[in-house]
């Protein structure tokens, strides 16, 4: 089953495989399957067209995948273009709700760096 040129997985169960989408979780995922009433625990590969097709329908109409994708980038692109603080934070790779960095924020800044006193390279020459 293929939505959006998304290739939802056949062994998950639909309420799973429909966040593989970016932008839709679980609580989406159970709302869409309720609107176009489809049972949470049916595989895609049991899902009939008709079904398919109802799904397919709502998620048309919601703002996913690369227009959310678009959205999201351009509202970081506008908090750097005027110089918000959280903007500032977001082009120098650093954590923008507060947290501290002394320590931590290994994942927004990367794996740790140690800086050694260049000693063992002016020894090799």
């Amino acid at each position: 089953m293929r939505i959006l040129g998304i290739t939802l997985p056949e062994e998950k169960r639909i309420e799973i495989g429909l966040t593989a989408l970016f932008g839709v979780g679980r609580p989406l995922a159970h709302t869409i399957l309720d609107l176009a009433k489809v049972d949470y625990g049916l595989k895609p590969k049991n899902i009939t067209v008709e079904q398919e097709n109802t799904i397919r329908k709502i998620i048309e109409e919601l703002k996913i995948e690369g227009d959310l994708k678009r959205e999201v980038a351009g509202n970081i692109k506008r908090l750097k273009d005027i110089k918000s603080y959280r903007g500032s934070r977001h082009s120098k790779n650093l954590p923008t709700r507060g947290q501290r960095t002394k320590t931590n924020a290994r994942t927004k800044r990367g794996a740790k760096k140690t800086m050694g006193t260049g000693r063992k390279i002016a020894e090799k020459k």
